[in-house]
């Protein structure tokens, strides 16, 4: 055959392959989020499996959302809502059709300190619980795959549950491991895994039927993590984690009874980043620039804006 002849059959090929590279672009989304207004102070971030992206707001006291596809955000929660006061933690609990919340009194005024709850498409309030004890500190949530809630107390060192139709949390865990208690992410149904912001560690919470601890391992760190916050389940015994030095991790367990924490770095050199999420093969993480809102010596300096990013997640 002629060259000539070729030439349609030519085009027509690359014109589908113009089409296809078009059209997977489009739909990849973007991989950069600048959050609106100053002062942002994002501490956690969770996300949908539609892709959908959801940011609490402790600067503001009110939650964002970013729509499908899109590179905006929008306030979707506002301050004060329901009682709704310094929020830390963000969790969207898509089987219970809700998203859980950590609102915080942090500065002696609004409600206490509690987890609450939010109806996942109108976010409108569904629930309220106070953390018991004096002084709590309702950093993060994980729920596991019976609608069990399980929450950590940074100041009190202790992971609280809210079972599906209980009225009241309580104490699942209690332990000196446990101090600095920050980010909550399962391994399986009976493993819950928990980090330290102010150790530096991460444990293995083994839960018994009744839901409660009934173990807990220190695990060993292929390298000392900087000031680990949040965390998400990205498979069985496969996390994504957020540390404050500007990284984000994935880390993955081995060894005799998987006591080993290998943690492999997946995006680095940003700043102060507390928050990760992972939805339709694309790992985020925020800069929540918390130094700035912390530290005396920088908070009446401008932190500059808040971003978001996102890279492929490995499989």
């Amino acid at each position: 055959m002629k060259l000539l002849d070729k030439l349609p059959s030519i085009c027509t090929a690359s014109l589908l392959f113009a089409l296809a590279t078009v059209a997977s672009a489009a739909t990849a989304g973007p991989t950069e989020i600048t959050l609106p207004g100053t002062r942002v102070f994002p501490e956690s971030i969770t996300s949908t499996s539609d892709g959908a992206l959801i940011i609490g707001s402790l600067g503001h006291g009110d939650i964002l959302r970013i729509t499908p596809g899109k590179a905006t955000a929008d306030e979707w929660i506002k301050p004060g809502t329901g009682g709704l006061n310094g929020v830390l933690g963000v969790y969207a609990d898509e089987k219970g059709k809700q998203v859980w919340v950590c609102s915080n009194n942090l500065e002696g005024k609004g409600e206490a300190t509690a987890v609450m709850t939010f109806d996942l498409k109108a976010g409108t309030p569904k629930g309220t619980y106070p953390l018991p004890g004096e002084k709590p500190l309702c950093n993060d949530i994980a729920v596991g795959s019976d609608g069990t809630a399980y929450v950590s107390d940074t100041n009190l060192a202790s992971i609280l549950m809210l079972k599906p139709g209980a009225k009241s949390l309580e104490v699942a865990a209690k332990d000196p491991l446990l101090a600095g208690a920050d980010g909550l992410a399962f391994g399986d149904k009976a493993t819950l895994y928990v980090n330290s912001v102010t150790k530096g560690k991460l444990v293995r919470v083994e839960l018994g039927a009744d839901g409660k601890s009934k173990k807990i391992v220190d695990l060993m760190l292929s390298r000392p993590l900087d000031r680990p916050d949040g965390m998400r389940a990205i498979g069985s015994h496969r996390l994504l984690l957020a540390e404050n030095s500007g990284k984000m991790d994935i880390v993955t367990f081995e060894g005799p009874g998987k006591t080993n924490a290998v943690i492999n770095t997946l995006k680095e050199g940003l700043e102060s980043t507390p928050g990760v999420t992972a939805t339709r093969g694309m790992a985020w993480i925020v800069e929540g620039k918390l130094n700035y809102r912390n530290d005396p010596a920088l908070k009446d300096k401008d932190p500059g804006a808040f971003k978001m990013y996102a890279v492929p997640l490995p499989k």
